[in-house]
């Protein structure tokens, strides 16, 4: 059984965000800037991206 992935690119850095912003980008597994990650989707992990739409794009569903 295969569960479905979203493509996240982390594109805006976060010096002079919010401790909680940069805590969300750490928890999502990005290392450092311009990163393509691939996680699965759920709930939380869109909750997450949900929160921080300025810093981080859905490449692809």
């Amino acid at each position: 059984m295969s569960s479905k992935t979203i493509k996240i690119q982390w594109y805006k850095g976060t010096i002079g965000r919010d401790i909680r912003q940069k805590l969300t980008i750490k928890g999502l597994g990005f290392k450092r800037l311009h990163q393509i990650i691939e996680v699965k989707d759920t709930p939380q992990i869109r909750g997450m991206v949900k929160k921080i739409p300025h810093l981080v794009k859905i490449i692809s569903e």
